[in-house]
């Protein structure tokens, strides 16, 4: 630990990293179900630091057969692929295709919402570590290994409160700006 009390870990040592996956689009008992599931394209557009759900459902049925996952509120859910960095926090239970990788993050060592910052802040560095020839994507093993400093967790909660306030002024800015359009 440094002398100012960060700490410096590897992704794969402050939150566990998921890989998503499809159902089948040929079994239309996988589909248009009350699971949700996200595509990157569903954070194409978004702004929005939290998701709920995206264009498309899928069935438990669809869940139980693929390597898609239900992930737990609160999971950072990132693109890896196709394109890589696009972000946001899951606000309920949800499922992503296998352009995610999501962190689920250790509560004992990253607050999430800090957690959501610190990579968002970092789209670029992660970019350069992707490879692929048709499109960059960065690998789950790659991915757990890529390290960052954090500092403690009472620090890490001031931080994201503080980054979050300005994001809701933000927000707030926009929505007042689009009602005045």
């Amino acid at each position: 630990m440094s002398s100012d009390g960060w700490k410096t870990f590897k992704l794969e040592e402050v939150a566990e990293i998921v890989g998503g996956g499809t159902p089948s689009t040929s079994n239309s008992n996988y589909w248009g179900g009350d699971v949700s599931w996200l595509t990157p394209r569903d954070l194409s557009t978004s702004e929005d630091r939290f998701v709920s759900h995206g264009e498309r459902n899928i069935t438990k049925l669809g869940l139980m057969n693929s390597s898609a996952k239900l992930l737990p509120t609160g999971t950072i859910l990132l693109t890896t692929r196709a394109p890589i960095g696009y972000l946001a926090i899951a606000s309920n239970p949800i499922c992503t295709n296998q352009g995610f990788k999501s962190l689920i993050p250790n509560s004992q060592l990253a607050d999430g919402l800090f957690l959501y910052y610190l990579l968002r802040n970092n789209v670029e560095y992660l970019k350069s570590v992707g490879v692929g020839t048709t499109f960059a994507e960065i690998s789950g093993s790659v991915l757990k290994q890529i390290e960052f400093d954090f500092p403690e967790l009472p620090v890490q909660r001031q931080i994201a409160e503080i980054l979050s306030a300005l994001d809701d002024k933000i927000e707030l800015n926009r929505q007042t700006n689009a009602t005045l359009e």
